[in-house]
């Protein structure tokens, strides 16, 4: 009896041990001969074709920051969300369609329809009805897509994501990140929500959605941003009308650069919100170039030189530069970004995936340390090199 015990606890104590080990040195043998592109075009095409084969086959972002017993978080269901998913899957689709729409390559384009046309029923509505933040980034992405039906065929999903973000509205008209959170207006929604609802007012003409996405923006520029420089804070209490978590937070200026540029992108020249955009996306780049390093990286702390490099800020604020319009571009700029791509480089795995990215974060305050893989620096890593390549700036 006392040894069938015995063997029986020895069997689990293995099988735990044998978890953490195997995921462990999967980590250790795909690092190996990182970062070793011998050209641009290579890169290229390990990261999209990486990108590609993910569409299938989601890797998982964890939502713990553990690294031993990982099977006992993956049995209490604390090892992944697919809340986390939706986003990381959202940004592959973005990064992919810009370099299909880029490069004019339809095969590209065919795959990526058929991909998004799985998540929804035949009267356009989705197939798993969204109920958090997250799921906008998704309809941001299917909205941006032209021909064959796209986006008009899906209006009714996009009418369910529209009644989704007007939920989460507070008293102040502003749109809160969770529902049990409805006194903070996090940085986060911003990238969330503000490119869709720009897409969705233009080309359904709800001018509402678009005022509702720039009063977003303007608020936090009102509440939420750092006296010395032009970056925002984590998030801001409604009530106090103060900054609350940490400025700087590197993915926090990565969600605020992807609402502020994507919003300036699509709206027209002539739209009143444009050039304020504008005026904004500049005091941003100026403020951020001040602590990016050497290497052409950010940390996920920009102000503290000695945090970890993260990827994904990165691969956003890289996107961001190959982006701006020719007025806001100098040497600078151009210097920056170039000195991205290498960074980018650098940190490639030979299988074209891109390494390093901060975890998911826990809460205010709570930042994850661990640095993986990140779909969604795939994503933006794509967009960049959209833009850098392929597109003519206005």
């Amino acid at each position: 009896m006392w040894l069938g015990l015995f063997l029986a606890l020895l069997g689990i104590v293995l099988l735990f041990v044998g978890v953490d080990a195997w995921v462990h040195f999967n980590i250790w043998q795909s690092r190996i001969k990182i970062g070793r592109y011998s050209n641009d075009q290579q890169w290229q095409q390990a990261i999209q074709i990486r990108a590609q084969s993910w569409l299938k086959n989601m890797p998982v972002t964890k939502l713990t920051d553990n690294s031993r017993l990982l099977l006992w978080d993956m049995l209490r269901g604390n090892y992944k969300r697919s809340t986390i998913q939706i986003w990381q899957k959202a940004a592959l689709y973005i990064g992919l369609i810009d370099l299909a729409e880029a490069t004019k390559n339809n095969e590209l384009r065919v795959e990526v329809r058929n991909s998004i046309q799985g998540m929804f029923n035949a009267d356009g509505t989705w197939k798993i009805k969204p109920k958090e933040m997250d799921w906008v980034m998704m309809s941001h992405a299917v909205i941006r897509i032209h021909g064959r039906e796209f986006p008009e065929k899906f209006q009714p999903a996009f009418e369910e994501t529209y009644a989704l973000i007007q939920t989460l509205k507070g008293a102040d008209g502003l749109i809160a990140y969770k529902k049990h959170m409805p006194n903070y207006r996090y940085v986060d929604t911003l990238g969330f929500i503000c490119p869709f609802l720009t897409h969705y007012g233009l080309k359904f003409n709800k001018p509402e959605a678009i005022e509702l996405a720039y009063q977003q923006i303007e608020s936090f520029h009102q509440h939420g941003m750092m006296a010395q420089e032009f970056l925002p804070c984590h998030s801001y209490q409604t009530s106090t009308q103060l900054p609350v978590g940490l400025f700087g937070w590197g993915r926090g200026l990565a969600w605020y650069a992807y609402g502020l540029m994507d919003m300036y992108l699509a709206l027209p020249q002539n739209h009143p919100y444009h050039s304020k955009l504008e005026e904004k996306i500049q005091r941003f780049v100026d403020s951020v170039l001040k602590f990016q390093n050497a290497d052409g990286s950010w940390g996920w702390l920009i102000f503290d030189e000695s945090s970890r490099k993260d990827s994904s800020t990165t691969a956003v604020l890289g996107w961001v530069l190959s982006a701006l319009p020719h007025v806001l571009q100098n040497q600078k700029t151009n210097e920056a970004l170039q000195k991205v791509k290498q960074y980018l480089q650098s940190v490639t795995l030979r299988n074209g995936a891109i390494d390093f990215s901060q975890g998911d974060t826990k809460a205010i305050g709570i930042h994850a340390q661990t640095f993986e893989l990140l779909p969604f620096t795939q994503g933006f890593t794509l967009r960049m090199q959209a833009h850098m390549k392929y597109q003519t700036k206005e």
